[in-house]
């Protein structure tokens, strides 16, 4: 039997709940993306499959997300706005729902030029918001774009990103509250290394009334080393690893063991953390044992 609706499940439950994150290889094997994702089986409710992460060519988002949901891992299909226009997103989607594939998350996607084609050019027919307006009008009136019906509705739970900052005085998430209008239902978030401004950031968006409507699931993972995290902090969009953290790595005679000390304690603080509904779990071109022994170390932490 393939797994169905532990995502949704999961939010309307309102229990602390964790997500997980791989990049399929440059491969046609089915069985090697397969066991990328086996060691996170039973430990998390979905997997998000990433979708020409960095703009590098991988095996697609759709066809690993419907090996995974074929094999009983329910995938989260990443989709970006990068590579498609409108009538390759509308197929793509109806394709994910026919492959029994319910929850997108929807990305802008890395420029190409950063990527191994930088060649390729960009489409951008559509931007994130349109993405989620899309899948929304399929689950609820039953039509594409064009007002074409659909014979049979799709049943999507639609996510978007955000990198947590700490907001200024006068800062309202009006982005986010605009995507929740149009089918907007999780957010799952860029690496965030500092409770002190997540707490902050959650607070702005419980204050404007956000987060009654849409769970917010925190992105963490175990950093591997120093230079890691300096990466990171140097190239990753929204990253800003403190200067404590960077300390326990410097100091550390096991740098990846501390890394994975740092990652448990962080998801036994945002357990705690009101209006958090979950963590995701992201390991960078680490193994998928290392989430899933970050898990197993938290659950008894």
């Amino acid at each position: 039997m393939t797994p169905g609706g532990k995502l949704k499940s999961a939010i309307a439950d309102g229990k602390f709940f964790i997500t997980a994150e791989i990049t399929p290889k440059l491969t046609t094997d089915a069985d090697e993306l397969l066991q990328q994702a086996e060691p996170l089986r039973n430990r998390v409710v979905a997997v998000n499959v990433t979708d020409g992460a960095g703009a590098r060519v991988t095996m697609s988002s759709l066809a690993a997300s419907a090996l995974l949901q074929r094999n009983g891992i329910e995938p989260i299909l990443q989709m970006n706005c990068r590579d498609r226009n409108r009538i390759a997103i509308s197929a793509d989607l109806l394709g994910a729902a026919a492959l029994g594939i319910e929850n997108v998350l929807v990305v802008t996607g890395d420029n190409p030029g950063a990527g191994d084609e930088p060649d390729a050019k960009g489409v951008f027919d559509f931007e994130a918001s349109e993405i989620m307006a899309l899948a929304k009008r399929m689950s609820e009136q039953g039509t594409i774009g064009s007002g074409r019906e659909l014979s049979h509705r799709p049943n999507f739970a639609i996510g978007g990103v955000d990198a947590p900052f700490d907001p200024p005085a006068d800062w309202r998430p009006t982005k986010l509250a605009a995507r929740a209008a149009v089918g907007m239902q999780f957010i799952q978030t860029q690496f965030c290394y500092d409770p002190a401004v997540t707490a902050r950031y959650v607070s702005r968006l419980q204050q404007h009334g956000l987060l009654d409507r849409v769970a917010l699931i925190i992105g963490v993972g175990p950093i591997a080393s120093l230079r890691s995290a300096q990466w990171m902090n140097e190239h990753l969009f929204g990253v800003s690893i403190p200067d404590a953290v960077m300390q326990r790595l410097q100091a550390a005679d096991n740098q990846a063991a501390e890394g994975h000390r740092i990652c448990v304690e962080l998801i036994n603080t945002y357990r705690e953390m009101a209006g958090v509904s979950g963590v995701h779990i992201m390991a960078p071109a680490q193994s998928s044992q290392r989430i899933a022994d970050v898990i197993d170390a938290a659950a008894v932490a």
